[in-house]
This record gives C-alpha cells, structure tokens and sequence, in this order.
C-alpha cells in the first residue's frame, strides 16, 4: 500500500513537473492607440492560436491619448511596444533604449487632409495657414517637414500649429485649413461628417519625401542580452507576422476579429473592413518578408528626422537602434 501510494505521488509530482514545462510564456505588448484594425494582425495572432502554438501567452494591452509606449515599457509595464519611429528614436535619444526588432509597417499612412476652399493647392501654399498637428511623439515627422520648407511654426511669415486632438473637429469647424490624418481613420471621418472627397486636398507624406516609419515592434536593451527574452521574442514575432500575412488575405475576417475584442464597443463593422483595407496597402510584403525592416528606409527615417534646422527631431544618427537578428531566427534565416 505504501508502495502503491509513493507511485501515485511520484505520479502527481512529475505530472506536475510536466505542466510546469509546457506552460506558456507569457509576454505584454502594448499598442500605440486603441483596439482597432491597425493592430489586426497581433489580434489575429492571438484569436487563430498563432501565439498558442508558438508557446506564448500574449497579454494585448490597448492604447489611447493619454497612453505613452515608450513609457510603459520603461516603467516594466510591458516585454515590447509599437511605436512609430520618430518616436522611438527620440526616446532612445532621450535615454530609453528601445530597439527596433521588426517593422510590419513598410509605408506612411500619414497625411495633411485640407480643405479646398482655403485654396492650398501645394505644400508652399501652407504659409500663413493654420495646420491641425498631432503631439505625444507624432509630431516628430510635420516638424521636419515644415523645417524643410523653411516655414516656422509659430505664426508669422510660417504656419500657425493647432495642436490637435484625436478627432477631426478643427477641419469641420474651421479651426484650421488643414489636419492630420491618417489615410485608414482619421480621412474617411472627415468624409463621413459630411465633407466629400471633392471638397479636400491631401498631402500624403509618402509624396512629399517626408514619410518615416510608423508602427513598429520595439523591447529594450536589455531584453535581447536575456537569452530567455530573446527566445520568446523570436517566437512573438513569427507568430506576429503569421497573423500579419492572414489579416492582410483575409481583411474582412480580421476587421471583425478586431471587433471582437473591442471592449469600448465603439468601432464599427463599416469602419474597421475599410480601414483594415488601407493597413494591408501599408503592411504589404518586404522584399524579405513580411515584417523585414529595410535598411534604406531606415536611413530614409534618420535622414528626415535630422533635417531639422536649429531644432532637429534627433542630434546625431543613433546606434544599436535596430536588429536584424530577432527576426531572422524567427523566419529561419
């Protein structure tokens, strides 16, 4: 009997042993905004089981203006973030050292959306105008841009910067000629509160010469010398760029997968497919894959970011800002 009872023990000991070994690894992201298609691809990953099978357990914790990445992830808040670039590497240049260890994003949705009654037809028609402007980081590539034009900000012979909430009110209310958008939100708002198309000029930075990397995954430092870190975060990224890559064919599918795990209930099912729509024109295929930051646009990115005039974005072009090698061992390179 005392027999039968230490097997059972040993039995219940190594059963549990076992469990322990299997259990998922657990690992935070956190977004830059809130729940929507934007991020499709993380909330693919996670309701498809791309995260179960790669022995993760991804806690997605959403964003929104008074949320900054970068710093929740320096207060331990989270394992890694998305962020645009600029961003990134002001904060890095700040003292946070965030790494760059993929980038889904290969093209700027960013936009100047202006009225056409103001009669802008041309970025110099700017001058003396009254331009709607994001903050909190987002503002890093409209100051390198107007810096290049040789407009200040500040009124006078430059342009007068509102700095702009997270809705387009300014533009309908003709607070400002001109606002921010993006071309996978903030435009089709203006539009559906009663301003057509016919009735706008948009200003894309991709054709100005101004567009930098937006929506990348970045960790720390010192998360890619731990070994183990190292290992769940080649595992995140694979299974991340898995679910990139099935948004992107399946837009319609991931829009309500979003929709699904928007607790604020405040998207729609009409909003969301048409602005998953627009992410898969931004994430698209790498030369290399899906989530391959190209040296160039990096380069790009820096070089926009220190044409600043007496006031550049960053100082100096940074290092160590980005790696390769997470995302190679993720896709076997």
């Amino acid at each position: 009997m005392k027999k039968t009872l230490a097997a059972m023990t040993m039995a219940v000991a190594l059963a549990g042993l076992g469990a322990q070994s299997w259990a998922a690894d657990s690992l935070t992201l956190q977004l830059k905004w809130v729940t929507q298609a934007q991020f499709a691809g993380y909330y693919v990953a996670k309701d498809k089981g791309f995260y179960d099978e790669a022995g993760l357990d991804v806690t997605i914790k959403a964003g929104g203006p008074d949320i900054n990445p970068s710093q929740v992830i320096a207060g331990g808040g989270a394992d890694v973030v998305l962020d645009w670039m600029p961003s990134a590497l002001a904060t890095r240049e700040k003292g946070v050292p965030l790494v760059n260890i993929a980038q889904p994003f290969q093209r700027s949705g960013m936009m100047l959306t202006c009225r056409k009654d103001t009669g802008i037809t041309r970025p110099e028609d700017f001058k003396g105008k009254t331009l709607g402007v994001w903050f909190a980081g987002n503002e890093y590539p409209f100051l390198s841009w107007m810096s290049q034009l040789g407009f200040g900000t500040s009124g006078g012979d430059g342009v007068t910067v509102l700095k702009q909430g997270f809705n387009v009110d300014p533009i309908l209310q003709k607070q400002a000629d001109c606002i921010s958008t993006m071309t996978y939100n903030e435009y089709w708002q203006v539009i559906d509160a009663g301003l057509p198309a016919e009735e706008l000029v948009v200003f894309p930075y991709e054709d100005q010469g101004v567009a930098t990397l937006e929506d990348g995954i970045y960790t720390l430092e010192s998360s890619l010398q731990d070994p183990g870190m190292v290992d769940k975060l080649v595992r995140f990224v694979r299974a991340s760029m898995k679910g990139w890559d099935w948004a992107v064919a399946n837009p319609d599918a991931a829009a309500m997968i979003v929709l699904e795990n928007d607790e604020t209930g405040a998207q729609t099912e009409m909003h969301q497919k048409r602005m998953m729509g627009e992410i898969a024109k931004l994430v698209g295929k790498a030369e290399k894959g899906t989530g391959y930051l190209d040296p160039a646009a990096y380069e790009r990115t820096v070089k926009i970011l220190l044409a600043g005039g007496s006031d550049p974005v960053i100082s100096k072009a940074p290092e160590g800002a980005w790696t390769h090698d997470i995302w190679n061992k993720a896709m076997g390179m």
